[in-house]
């Protein structure tokens, strides 16, 4: 069964080195066990997302250009995500002004080839199928 996502949800990305934990502002329009839950626009590099430690994607310049460098040997270099897209696919409905909450089955993709999954959403709140 989904579940609700909340503040500091432990997520991972496919690219990093190390888990992260998912930044949900508090003004978020809903709100379980007294944190905000996540919606899918809560997708903001450095601002819902930050760093997964190292990234190994190859797509990402800054690996790239240090793998070239060092005769083709991974070397991968800090993470800074590149989230561009919202969570996909959340909540079956919307909650607040079309926004739909996000559900432990959702996933984010990352310019840089990584696909960001949520490990544990920190709350045992079902989501109702719609």
């Amino acid at each position: 069964m989904r579940r609700l996502v909340v503040h500091e949800a432990k997520i991972r990305c496919s690219q990093g080195t190390i888990p992260s934990l998912l930044v949900i502002p508090p003004d978020s329009p809903v709100s379980s066990d007294n944190k905000p839950v996540g919606t899918v626009d809560d997708h903001k590099p450095m601002k819902n997302i930050i760093t997964f430690g190292m990234c190994r994607s190859l797509q990402n310049p800054t690996v790239q250009s240090a793998t070239t460098a060092a005769a083709g040997v991974l070397t991968p270099q800090a993470c800074v995500p590149a989230t561009n897209k919202q969570w996909s696919p959340g909540a079956p409905f919307a909650v607040v002004d079309e926004v739909r909450v996000l559900s432990s089955d959702s996933t984010c993709s990352c310019d840089w080839g990584g696909t960001i999954d949520i490990l544990d959403p920190v709350t045992e709140v079902e989501i109702a199928e719609g």
